[in-house]
């Protein structure tokens, strides 16, 4: 049986050196800015029949785990350096583990995010990651900086992970193709950090979020911040390729409030526009506008044609849930 120390040495500790001064072994690591630049903190918690199924895959949990982390980080425009994991396990299962570590590290290598330290204990599975990333000071996106008049972006497709819990969930009939494809979406998110270091080094956009609760909850946060309010064209929302295949109303719904999204949003001056399509070339990430910051206050939903749409405006939110 695998002790609790067997366990951290055979699945989390890894071999070759990174960028902390002292890592996994200590009572604490110590992590030693590049100069000059600020450290950007991000924390996130997966718990099994909240954000996860029971039995999800392991490998997909370690990616998504770390994933969500990242997508904080990219929202910032900070460059990832390093993270902690707390982890509550039933059991020490050898094969989760194994899934578990190799899905973690798979990403964190991808982005050169050294695993620096945390915590084991026996529990409901319960995944906790403290993420550590860099920028120059001065430079990191908020939501707190959105201007009449600023457009209103969004990276990537929406909308396919929530069609994946909806199939999940037996709500309405999907067929197995399309389950599949919106499923990679919902279990292995892609976190843009390649768009939001450039954004932020760029100086391209005046207030960014991740969209990890819907867009219309999660802009709604940009508004409130910024003392603005926004139009959004629901029409122009981009569409994951399997949503894309459903009826508008289902499209729109999922478009504008599935959660587990983790595209960007972010708001930004008109004249930038080819400088922030330059940069979406660059770094290999669809953007499209959708919609504009207003000085009144509230976000009005509207179709192609200009005419309101009535969706309810609210996002996910985990304490207004049984």
């Amino acid at each position: 049986m695998l002790s609790e120390f067997d366990l951290i040495k055979q699945y989390f500790v890894r071999p070759q050196p990174g960028r902390a001064t002292l890592g996994i072994g200590d009572d604490c690591a110590l992590l030693t800015p590049s100069a000059g630049a600020q450290l950007a903190i991000s924390t996130d918690m997966l718990v099994e029949n909240r954000h996860f199924f029971a039995g999800a895959d392991a490998r997909c949990l370690g990616h998504k785990a770390l994933a969500v982390n990242l997508s904080d980080l990219a929202a910032m425009g900070a460059t990832p350096v390093a993270f902690t994991l707390a982890l509550a396990i039933p059991k020490a299962d050898r094969d989760w583990l194994k899934g578990f570590s190799s899905g973690l590290f798979e990403l964190a290598d991808l982005y050169g995010c050294e695993l620096i330290g945390g915590d084991t204990t026996r529990g409901p599975l319960n995944i906790c990651i403290t993420v550590f990333g860099e920028l120059a000071p001065g430079h990191g996106l908020r939501r707190s900086g959105a201007l009449p008049g600023d457009d209103i972006w969004v990276s990537g497709t929406l909308g396919d992970a929530r069609l994946a819990l909806a199939g999940l969930r037996d709500e309405f009939p999907i067929d197995q193709e399309s389950l599949a494809l919106a499923s990679l979406r919902m279990h292995l998110p892609d976190p843009r950090i390649a768009l939001g270091r450039a954004l932020a080094a760029r100086s391209l956009a005046h207030a960014a979020l991740d969209i990890s609760d819907g867009l219309v909850g999660d802009l709604g946060h940009i508004l409130e911040a910024s003392g603005v309010g926004a139009t959004v064209n629901v029409d122009a929302l981009p569409a994951g390729p399997a949503l894309a295949a459903q009826e508008t109303a289902i499209r729109r719904q999922f478009c504008a409030q599935g959660g587990d999204d983790y595209e960007l949003c972010f708001t930004a001056n008109p004249s930038l526009r080819e400088a922030i399509l330059a940069a979406g070339s660059a770094s290999n990430t669809p953007l499209t506008r959708v919609g504009t910051i207003e000085s009144g206050a509230g976000l009005r939903l509207v179709d192609g044609a200009g005419a309101a749409v009535d969706l309810d405006a609210a996002g996910f939110d985990h304490f207004t849930l049984p």
